[in-house]
């Protein structure tokens, strides 16, 4: 059960933002920006990382929605993702993308700085310095819509198909005209 009152049956963040436009303006047109803009990042491995995060903090809601979009924008699909966010060692991944994962692992288990040994893993498997910032401030970002999701106890979905309409939606259309 929520912890507050929305005015719509929308689960997850979506009617948290429903509710308050005001807010989800630049929440989503951050999103949008981190998984979407400029990034030497593909916006699969970006939605991969916002999964991951996810994944780690227990936000159902977000991990399966960016799985889904992740899963949607990446060779392997499904599979893949599912198994890069429960075993990222283990998954058919690119050695960068399982590196930065190992960074953004990091960064969502403690406010403190990357260590210097996941930093020289990524740049040994060919990350710049915009990967690790892309990175990091993805792995932060995510954070933070977590514990906007799991704090006021947002309600799931319950229709079977949401998260792969929702990876679908996302793909197509962003987070910037979500509200």
């Amino acid at each position: 059960m929520p912890h507050i009152t929305l005015a719509n049956d929308l689960p997850g963040i979506r009617g948290l933002m429903t509710d308050r436009p005001d807010t989800a303006i630049p929440l989503n047109d951050l999103a949008d920006s981190l998984l979407r803009g400029p990034s030497p990042l593909t916006r699969g491995e970006r939605e991969l990382i916002a999964a991951y995060v996810s994944e780690l903090n227990a936000t159902r809601f977000c991990a399966d929605t960016h799985g889904a979009a992740a899963a949607a924008q990446l060779e392997g699909g499904t599979a893949l993702v599912e198994a890069a966010r429960h075993d990222p060692d283990s998954a058919d991944l690119t050695p960068l993308v399982r590196a930065l994962l190992r960074v953004a692992a990091e960064v969502q288990a403690e406010a403190v700085p990357v260590t210097d040994a996941a930093i020289a893993a990524a740049r040994a498997a060919g990350a710049t310095d915009t990967h690790l910032h892309d990175t990091v401030l993805i792995a932060a970002a995510f954070c933070m819509y977590n514990r906007y999701v799991s704090g006021l106890a947002t309600a799931l979905p319950t229709a079977p198909d949401y998260y792969e309409e929702a990876g679908r939606r996302i793909t197509a259309h962003g987070y910037a005209a979500a509200v």
